[in-house]
């Protein structure tokens, strides 16, 4: 699955300059790297910078001085090295594959030059961005949902017995919604 661009090979070897300009980079392989996909368009067009590289199947983490994460890490499927010349062989070898790499610097994120070859990386799991109570959230609101549907429903036949003068429903429903109402706010102390 590699991912469509619409970045073009002129402004990722834009970008790349910039970089390279700007950032010391934590390893000296890293600067061959990025000079050799500058200087090579037929492997640039495999390339895309994205966020999070650890979940893609070929992947490149770069650091800069200035960053508190690893100097370099690269990920092919299951196999994870910080030997920055096998990882070059790899690139080189299989120059047609699409490679995903994440650069780590200082302010990356709010990087203008950055963010113009960024791109979305497809293989973060949906709810990696997540926190744990933004999960919790969530069910809360799965649960009022469903209670509050349940409810209605409960209310709705509750007034067609009334409707319909039929006592015996509406004991049957109001008892229904009286423990549906007990469950929810025993459950969820509300």
């Amino acid at each position: 699955m590699e991912l469509e661009t619409s970045i073009k090979v002129e402004d990722k070897k834009t970008f790349i300059n910039w970089f390279l300009g700007n950032y010391q980079l934590k390893k000296r392989e890293s600067v061959w790297i990025l000079n050799y996909l500058m200087n090579h368009d037929e492997v640039l067009a495999h390339v895309h910078f994205v966020l999070e590289a650890r979940f893609c199947p070929r992947a490149m983490i770069i650091s800069t001085h200035c960053s508190k994460d690893i100097a370099f890490r690269f990920y092919k499927k299951h196999i994870v090295t910080t030997d920055a010349d096998k990882s070059f062989h790899d690139l080189r070898l299989h120059n047609n594959e699409p490679i995903y790499i994440q650069l780590n610097f200082k302010n990356a994120k709010r990087s203008l030059e950055y963010m113009k070859v960024l791109e979305d990386n497809p293989f973060i799991p949906d709810d990696y961005f997540l926190s744990s109570k933004d999960k919790e959230h969530v069910d809360e609101w799965l649960n009022y949902s469903i209670y509050h549907f349940k409810k209605q429903e409960i209310l709705n036949q509750i007034n067609n017995a009334l409707d319909n003068r039929d006592e015996v429903l509406f004991k049957k429903y109001t008892e229904k919604l009286s423990k549906l109402e007990k469950t929810y706010k025993n459950k969820y102390n509300k």
